[in-house]
């Protein structure tokens, strides 16, 4: 019997969680759908059956196996304990988690081993960390990476519903309500999230210290500016990475290439390369524009694209639950 929660069913990331279990065939036997008291009591459509969407008190009566969360940092820090607390094991998309020392923070072909039982509150990591990581990783283990300069060119579906309508409504000519300070249709918002007294907004942070924690080794260092970009969907990043060893060009591709969940999309002669456009509704993470930095030694660039609310959220944290149930860690 598993018995699966899906908190804040009814958002954007919800949706797409449930969407990935269905396409995964994740083994369901009863389907426990969780968001706001203002859509308690509504109905949504899973694998042609509707269900009820219950409140968060009675979500935790109802005792689930696996809660995937996506509710926001605040539900998270409030119910993710109480879920713990009766036995469900929460894998949390919001960032409440992340950096606490006490939990863990995954992405699953990484360092899902790191996972036990006793692991009741499982962080799922930022959209842009984890599409960076997946391309970092295999590099880093050969080649030992020292510095990381990572640009990002984040969709507005990582805002959330809100900034989706706002760029709508621009493109239609539509006055309406902003999720951001300024117009985003035709431009360019070097500010995601809150900003810092560092200067650097949060985002920003979460790029810096994540890599870190996922591969376990303060050794090298991030650092990252983030740009919010009018595309729909689809997360993009320029990173610039320092190694302590060479490297070739056709050992990077090919590292690459045999890492799960990669795909290297790298041809100028035939203007390949990833773009948020061929991304939409994929899981993997696109890598091109690998080329060496002739201004510095031991020195890669590359471009890296990915689905910000699949990969970057959704599929992974049904990942880490795949991985929980092969290996009778729920």
């Amino acid at each position: 019997m598993m018995k699966v929660a899906v908190v804040g069913a009814t958002g954007m990331v919800g949706e797409v969680m449930l969407k990935v279990l269905a396409e995964r065939n994740f083994p369901i036997t009863e389907l426990v759908l969780v968001a706001s008291e203002r859509s308690v009591g509504k109905t949504m459509e899973y694998e042609g059956k509707e269900h009820v969407i219950i409140g968060l008190a009675d979500a935790v009566a109802a005792r689930p196996q696996i809660a995937l969360f996506s509710a926001g940092g605040d539900t998270s820090m409030v119910w993710a304990p109480k879920f713990a607390e009766v036995g469900t094991t929460v894998i949390d998309n919001s960032s409440a988690w992340r950096m606490d020392q006490t939990k863990k923070l995954i992405v699953p072909e990484i360092n899902a081993q790191e996972l036990t039982a006793s692991d009741k509150i499982i962080a799922n990591p930022n959209c842009s960390t984890i599409q960076l990581v997946m391309a970092l990783a295999p590099l880093h283990k050969k080649y030992k990476m020292k510095r990381v300069i990572v640009s990002t060119y984040q969709s507005v579906s990582g805002t959330g519903v809100k900034a989706v309508r706002q760029l709508e409504n621009e493109i239609a000519g539509i006055e309406g309500e902003m999720a951001y300070p300024y117009p985003i249709s035709r431009n360019a918002l070097p500010h995601c999230d809150v900003f810092m007294e560092n200067g650097y907004t949060k985002e920003e942070m979460k790029l810096a210290r994540e890599p870190q924690k996922i591969l376990d080794d303060r050794t090298f260092s991030v650092s990252a500016t983030a740009v919010r970009i009018p595309t729909a969907g689809g997360h993009s990043e320029s990173v610039n990475v320092e190694f302590e060893n060479d490297f070739t060009l056709s050992d990077v591709r090919r590292l690459l290439n045999d890492s799960a969940g990669v795909t290297v999309q790298d041809n100028p002669d035939t203007n390949t390369y990833p773009m948020p456009i061929y991304a939409h509704d994929k899981d993997e993470v696109f890598v091109g524009r690998i080329r060496r930095d002739e201004t510095q030694r031991n020195t890669l660039n590359m471009w890296i694209v990915s689905d910000n609310l699949r990969k970057g959220a959704a599929t992974n944290a049904v990942q880490i639950a795949e991985y929980l149930l092969k290996n009778s860690l729920v």
